[in-house]
């Protein structure tokens, strides 16, 4: 049995599926925070009755969404990637959620009064141009609902695991596998922290 863990920290809800990469089973998944992913790999491991060195192959979410917690997913795919040997493929969050039901346009929150949204763009949800009826998810999507539901949008309750961008929906998609380093993340803009230089 080939296995694959698939992870995604881009969101407020990390989320991390172990799967049979030969069957494409998901054997177990969890969410939790950015910090926490590294202890959920191992609990997934473990009820698995795995090993780190059983992997076969890693992928991650490249974002867009938070800075920090898209580097921490992505440092944990390299580190793991470069320590076991694994070739890892890389999947934009944007499309993980949009695999969660045909025809929905993912929505991440993006701060500074701005969401994520394919192209990948950051815009006001004011700016949005939508087709009455579309089905936003995501964070964004939650945050913003009565702005995008004035628009005709169609938002699922809040609790809909549909706003989640479940790891093992990473796994389906990836296609190109490489070097753990080649995987870049997707930032759509610069960081809100600013280097200063001494005076």
């Amino acid at each position: 049995m080939t296995l694959v863990l698939a992870f995604d920290t881009a969101t407020d809800v990390a989320t991390s599926a172990l799967l049979d990469g030969e069957r494409k089973r998901v054997l177990g998944e969890r969410a939790s925070d950015a910090k926490a992913l590294l202890r959920a790999v191992d609990e997934l491991l473990r009820d698995a009755g795995a090993a780190p060195t059983d992997l076969g192959a890693l992928v991650v979410g490249t974002g867009p969404g938070s800075f920090t917690s898209t580097r921490i997913g992505l440092s944990i795919a390299r580190g793991l990637g470069l320590a076991l040997g694994l070739r890892v493929a890389g999947v934009s969050t944007l499309d993980a959620l949009a695999a969660a039901r045909d025809g929905a346009l993912p929505v991440i929150d993006a701060r500074r009064g701005e969401v994520f949204v394919p192209g990948p763009l950051a815009v006001a949800p004011d700016d949005l141009g939508l087709e009455p009826g579309t089905v936003c998810v995501g964070g964004g999507a939650v945050r913003y609902r009565h702005t995008l539901e004035d628009k005709g949008a169609v938002v699922p309750p809040d609790d809909d695991p549909v706003h989640v961008p479940h790891a093992r929906l990473h796994a389906a998609l990836a296609q190109e596998f490489g070097p753990a380093e080649a995987v870049q993340p997707i930032y759509v803009r610069a960081p809100d922290a600013k280097v200063t230089s001494p005076a």
